[in-house]
């Protein structure tokens, strides 16, 4: 469905394009397609195809975002300087990442709703490091966060029964989840300038539940072991 939406607008864009280049050679319209700042659209079209085709991400909702704001300047010079863009990289750039967090399921996500049998474990270290295990205990998934700090969550003699989730988050910090034997680890990630990595060995039994990661690494990093 995405694809034939984004081939549908690129089809449309050529018709467009065409369409005003024949009306210009028969003066029907005089229209420019060089228009100030037309080659902002070399950021923002190959953007905007990348988030419907995709959805949304780090990298291209910053490069939509900020060829808006280049467009702007060549079209609105007198409000949109060069100054005030360049004072708004670093607040966009925050906003994107807060969005992110805030809405991770649309950046990057399984599309998979899990609902947990019982409580969510919660876990935070906040420049500082904790290490949990859950020996003979039920799992049925967590959230974990590591600002400036570690977290090893060790799950390795933990009982999950059912199909989990684990949502992590690592800014400035790492995260390691060790996983048991008989569990299939699918991991997400929306890396900014971090990064996450699935190491756990393929499962002793095929037809185990799956522990899905959904991790956002800023400056972090989390790895499945």
């Amino acid at each position: 469905m995405k694809n034939r939406i984004c081939n549908l607008l690129i089809g449309l864009a050529f018709v467009a394009a065409g369409v005003l280049l024949a009306g210009n050679a028969f003066s029907l319209w005089d229209v420019s397609l060089f228009f100030p700042g037309w080659w902002t659209l070399f950021i923002i079209v190959p953007s905007f195809i990348s988030i419907i085709k995709s959805g949304p991400k780090v990298f291209n909702s910053i490069c939509l975002v900020l060829g808006v704001l280049l467009l702007l300047t060549r079209q609105m010079p007198e409000v949109f300087t060069w100054e005030l863009v360049g004072r708004l990289v670093f607040p966009v750039i925050l906003v994107v990442i807060g969005l992110v967090i805030l809405f991770r399921s649309c950046f990057s996500g399984h599309g998979v709703k899990v609902k947990p049998a019982g409580p969510r474990q919660d876990c935070a270290a906040v420049f500082s490091g904790q290490k949990l295990a859950f020996p003979g205990e039920g799992f049925q998934g967590a959230n974990l966060t590591a600002v400036f700090g570690g977290l090893d969550i060790d799950l390795r003699q933990a009982v999950i029964r059912e199909d989990t989730v684990i949502r992590a988050t690592a800014v400035f910090g790492g995260i390691d989840i060790f996983v048991p034997a008989n569990v299939k680890v699918k991991i997400s990630s929306v890396p900014i300038f971090g990064g996450a990595s699935n190491k756990a060995q393929p499962p002793i039994v095929p037809d185990g539940p799956t522990v899905y990661v959904d991790c956002v690494s800023i400056f972090g990093g989390v790895d499945v072991k």
